[in-house]
């Protein structure tokens, strides 16, 4: 299908840092075909790739996702791209997704309910009060205020040019809405490039203080300390993004550096396979392949461990 000519184009290298997807990982979704392979992006497209991103962080890896896509179409009526028609709820240890008022439990495909089914538990529960509902109104509407400036935030940035304008506008989302981890996260990764580590570590932290179990929060975290050559935080965050998503890939990539560095060679052998099992054929696996048989052919000689920092760690683009 066709994109409309009138959205604007965004590379490929844009997008990427916009949703905070690295390469790789993109790679690994096109393998899968759950997106399709393409030089320029829309607005859409950093949609879909968005919604990927929380399936994932939930733990979803690219069968289940695209199962449960299929499950999304076949059970919500008038889906038909439903990355771009979904809204993915992190709920505890659940994810949901949400269409025109029904949810579905993205772990099971289970159909929790529809808007005849709402009613009913409405029309079943003790009345709320007056004032109550009106609580409750006011702050779906700020929750809906931040969401658009959280797009908006998301367009300014793509665009490159108004990097000032894009933080103001993620600051606007997180003052309506402080739960907003997708607007703490990018405004993290914006100070992250700017090299304001203290700033971009508080909002890395407040997103985690919200959703402890949020992979890219870790991942992002770990980055950071990497590059302060904090290498025992860096270690815990990375293993803590893989305890909630065992397969994610970039983690797996960095940990073997990280691993190698710090002399802990069986360790690093274990990510590098782990990583090859994920990536098998892109330019950064033929990097693991190398490092793997430098592991191999080298065993444990004294000094080796810091001989691999030629290879960077892979951050957050």
């Amino acid at each position: 299908m066709s994109r409309p000519q009138t959205q604007q184009a965004y590379t490929r290298d844009q997008v990427l840092r916009v949703a905070s997807v690295s390469e790789r990982q993109l790679r690994i979704w096109e393998r899968a075909a759950l997106i399709s392979k393409r030089d320029e992006y829309t607005i859409s497209d950093l949609k879909s790739l968005q919604t990927l991103t929380k399936l994932r962080d939930a733990g979803l890896g690219p069968k289940r996702i695209s199962e449960v896509l299929g499950e999304i179409q076949e059970k919500l009526e008038g889906v038909t791209d439903p990355l771009t028609q979904v809204t993915v709820l992190l709920e505890r240890k659940s994810v949901h997704v949400l269409v025109d008022g029904q949810r579905m439990e993205a772990s099971s495909g289970q159909l929790l309910f529809n808007f005849d089914q709402q009613e009913i538990s409405r029309l079943l529960s003790f009345p709320v009060h007056k004032k109550q509902e009106q609580e409750q109104a006011r702050e779906r509407k700020k929750i809906e205020e931040a969401a658009s400036w959280f797009q908006r935030a998301l367009e300014l940035e793509q665009s490159g040019v108004a990097m000032d304008e894009a933080t103001a506008a993620y600051e606007k989302a997180i003052e309506l809405d402080p739960r907003c981890i997708g607007a703490l996260v990018n405004l993290g990764t914006i100070y992250f490039h700017e090299r304001q580590w203290k700033r971009a570590e508080g909002y890395y932290k407040k997103a985690l203080e919200i959703e402890p179990d949020y992979a890219l929060g870790h991942f992002n975290l770990a980055n950071l300390y990497d590059e302060r050559g904090d290498l025992a935080n860096s270690y815990l965050h990375y293993t803590a993004a893989l305890r909630v998503v065992p397969n994610y890939a970039d983690a797996h990539y960095n940990l073997a550096l990280l691993c190698q560095r710090t002399g802990q060679v069986m360790k690093a052998v274990r990510h590098w396979r782990a990583y090859l099992k994920l990536d098998a054929s892109s330019s950064w696996a033929d990097v693991a392949r190398r490092e793997l048989d430098k592991l191999r052919d080298a065993t444990v000689v004294k000094g080796d461990s810091g001989a691999h920092r030629e290879h960077s760690p892979r951050v957050v683009s």
